[in-house]
């Protein structure tokens, strides 16, 4: 009969950090979306035609398209990633069950290795191990807490309204604008709200805010330029 083997492979031992920040910062990537998204296309638009009424229909047409778009597309990624934590639980718990003295030495050498001494690393791994060791294992190794599992209907529904949040904004300022001003108002306000998301999104990531900044800000500068002469373009050619 063969002997089983400890299924340890690839581990993200790493993996932990912090939910919080990282809903915050998925939140102001949506928001980013939905700016760019939607002013992009409703300056395209409106340097094609003044009709109101044909911006309006655009710009409501993408933030919705947006909006489930986004929604659609974090379903299937969290729901992925749970299935991931799912199954390291899953196996986390077969390793244990199998191979309880192996798992403890792991748990040890992971004490180690987060700064303990080595008696003190094996106090903490046997009274841990007593008090819950799936828990443990699952928190230590993976940085995954199995009673706060990620969640892909929140993560969708936080997607889309923050989509909606960021492409509100341009929209608004194109439909609201007096026609002279329209283009020159939405492509300023969006520039502006891309360098505050830049910001705060470095800020939380811990990346030079800076660079971020000019990063985003330069790439809807050019989407915006991009669709604006495309708008232009075509405009002209139904003009004619």
């Amino acid at each position: 009969m063969t002997e089983p083997t400890l299924e340890h492979g690839f581990e993200p031992h790493d993996a932990a950090s912090n939910a919080k920040l990282n809903w915050l910062r998925a939140g102001v990537l949506g928001a980013n979306d939905g700016i760019v998204s939607i002013a992009a296309l409703v300056v395209g638009v409106a340097a094609a035609t003044s009709d109101p009424a044909a911006i309006l229909l655009t710009g409501i047409a993408g933030l919705t398209a947006g909006a489930i778009s986004m929604a659609l597309g974090e379903y299937v990624s969290v729901s992925s990633q749970r299935d991931s934590e799912l199954a390291w639980v899953n196996k986390e718990q077969r390793e244990l069950d199998m191979f309880p003295e192996a798992e403890l030495e792991e748990l040890v050498e992971l004490y180690i290795d987060k700064g303990l001494k080595p008696t003190t690393a094996r106090l903490v791994a046997v009274e841990m191990t007593e008090k819950d060791a799936l828990k443990t294992h699952l928190e230590v190794e993976l940085g995954i807490d199995q009673d706060d599992l990620t969640n892909p209907i929140h993560a969708a529904i936080s997607s889309a309204v923050s989509f909606f949040l960021g492409a509100i904004l341009p929209l608004l300022a194109v439909l609201l604008t007096p026609e002279p001003y329209k283009i020159g108002v939405t492509i300023a306000a969006t520039l502006v709200a891309l360098a505050l998301t830049g910001g705060v999104g470095a800020y939380i990531g811990g990346a030079p805010m800076p660079r971020a900044i000019l990063r985003v800000t330069i790439g809807g500068a050019v989407a915006l330029g991009i669709t604006y002469l495309i708008g232009t373009l075509i405009g002209g050619g139904v003009a004619l």
